[in-house]
């Protein structure tokens, strides 16, 4: 199952760059595969450490996240229906009114960091919250509470490391969806 996941997660891949290159005219050279090879990583890993019904929300969340860094949007044509699609995918854990709880608790968290620096923070990570929320949710509370942190650790750490190197000053803008979704990534994976 697993290997049938990765090899999935390399055809979404190349779906992935071309929707990227989409969004940011400059294509990406076909080679090295980075996108093909970590979407299937990330799609393995996943069905590996916590089941098939989290590959939708991870093959979505890495589509997000190199959008995002390569053209700092996170697209409502993909955020929007990741909803009902990992809704639907977490349906039969049984665990569906809890994520939705989480996806609208960390939704409204991040709206409200949101509504306090919105020149900190864009609406499409207010939007990417709850998405991660319905998912980190579904496998508890405590799971929930490490992601939404999380995301924000690994995003400070690299304001931090921008800061130390010269590359970056404290108005220095960078996508912050990647370190949410990589927040999110760690601990889904760390829970199995």
């Amino acid at each position: 199952m697993v290997a049938l996941m990765a090899l999935a997660g390399l055809v979404c891949g190349h779906r992935i760059r071309t929707l990227a290159d989409s969004y940011d005219r400059v294509p990406e050279p076909a080679w090295p595969p980075k996108v093909e090879l970590v979407t299937a990583a990330v799609a393995a890993l996943v069905a590996w450490r916590i089941g098939l019904p989290y590959v939708p929300f991870a093959v979505i969340g890495v589509a997000l996240a190199v959008i995002d860094w390569r053209t700092t949007t996170l697209p409502d044509a993909i955020t929007l229906p990741a909803y009902p699609i990992t809704a639907l995918a977490i349906l039969p854990t049984g665990e569906l009114p809890r994520a939705l709880a989480g996806g609208a608790a960390l939704a409204a968290l991040y709206g409200l960091l949101w509504f306090i620096r919105p020149d900190a923070m864009g609406l499409g990570d207010v939007k990417l919250a709850g998405l991660i929320g319905m998912a980190a949710a579904a496998l508890g509370w405590q799971a929930w509470v490490v992601a939404a942190f999380c995301g924000q650790l690994l995003g400070a750490l690299y304001g931090l490391a921008l800061l130390a190197t010269g590359r970056g000053t404290r108005r220095t803008q960078f996508p912050f969806g990647p370190f949410m979704l990589l927040g999110a990534f760690t601990v889904l994976c760390l829970d199995g």
